[in-house]
């Protein structure tokens, strides 16, 4: 699961958008067709796959941010770039801490940049995941009415976008299904009525492990599934934390639930420690096997093994291609993203 850093804060940006909604909602990406947006279209969720606009399998591959308040300033123009083109990949997690510092300390601010981080993706042909990072507390009933008015403007002034995913709930924990599962069915409609297309992704109890951090299984979920169309259910994992037994629960679950894992690392579920490259491996062959979409953790200098860059390369301002100021395990993920990049 994704932590905070020890003792490292950064204030958002100042007033980042003003009066920029209306064009933002107009804004197209350059070179389309050569993007893997441009390419795959509209995607929507086809039985158990995630699929592109012409109903063809697609598995997407990318990297999520680190929360928005600690680093923003790692995603630049020429970072961006870089995750687009050096990295080929196909995806950004646009990840908004709710506490923490974060969205409910500036509604308005943080809006305005994940607003912004939405445009950067699209002009870049990227998908793009808007992630509600909810974590502490676990319960995403705590935040509904933030939740609501949040995916209510989001939807409203992205809904001619082709290339948005909504994360409703990062990592529920110590609430039973059924909360998990109400809270998706309040939040879901008001992203429907705005953006009917839009796949959305839903977390699962026990951090997003399907339940199998705290004792259940995906079972609880096919017994009493989400009401709601297009719709697809998340599974985080760390792979030296996180090793045979989930694997073998997710991989249970890829056959009877649609799957998204919009979160994992290589290391342990702190997001830092040594890195279990073989388990890693193990998950994303069988990501392949399933064509899961999925996403790293994390895209930033964060101190922690997890993080990508080494220390202190957002604040140099990069340089951000290459493998020079990438730590081990950013060296393995790109090399896996631009390995599919390239196929």
């Amino acid at each position: 699961m994704a932590h905070p850093p020890t003792g490292r804060s950064r204030s958002l940006r100042g007033a980042l958008l003003g009066a920029l909604l209306l064009p933002l909602s107009l804004t197209a990406p350059a070179e389309a067709s050569a993007t893997p947006a441009g390419t795959h279209g509209q995607l929507q969720v086809c039985g158990l796959k995630l699929c592109d606009e012409g109903g063809n399998t697609v598995q997407l591959r990318g990297m999520s941010s680190h929360g928005l308040q600690w680093y923003d300033h790692c995603l630049t123009d020429g970072s961006l770039d870089a995750l687009a083109t050096d990295w080929k990949a196909d995806v950004l997690r646009v990840s908004m801490y709710i506490q923490e510092g974060g969205y409910e300390t500036d509604p308005r601010g943080f809006t305005d940049r994940v607003h912004e981080l939405v445009e950067e993706a699209t002009e870049r042909g990227l998908y793009v995941i808007v992630d509600w990072h909810m974590l502490t507390p676990g319960d995403p009933m705590y935040n509904l009415d933030r939740a609501l008015a949040f995916f209510s403007e989001m939807a409203q002034v992205h809904a001619g976008k082709d290339n948005v995913l909504y994360e409703i709930a990062n990592e529920p924990s110590y609430v039973d299904w059924g909360t998990i599962k109400g809270y998706a069915e309040q939040v879901i409609p008001v992203i429907r009525d705005r953006d009917p297309e839009a796949v959305v992704l839903v977390g699962t109890r026990g951090w997003s492990s399907l339940g199998l951090s705290q004792g259940g299984d995906h079972t609880e979920i096919t017994a009493d599934p989400v009401d709601a169309d297009n719709i697809m259910y998340t599974f985080h994992f760390y792979a030296a934390t996180h090793g045979n037994y989930h694997r073998e629960g997710f991989r249970a679950a890829a056959r009877e639930l649609p799957l998204f894992v919009t979160e994992f690392g290589t290391q342990e579920a702190t997001g830092d420690g040594p890195d279990d490259f073989a388990s890693a491996q193990a998950y994303l062959d069988l990501m392949e096997e399933e064509q899961i979409s999925w996403v790293n953790w994390n895209f930033s200098d964060d101190f922690r093994s997890g993080a990508v860059f080494e220390p202190g390369t957002c604040h140099a301002g990069g340089p951000w291609t290459g493998e020079d100021v990438l730590k081990p395990a950013g060296e393995w993920v790109r090399d896996r993203i631009r390995e599919a990049g390239a196929a």
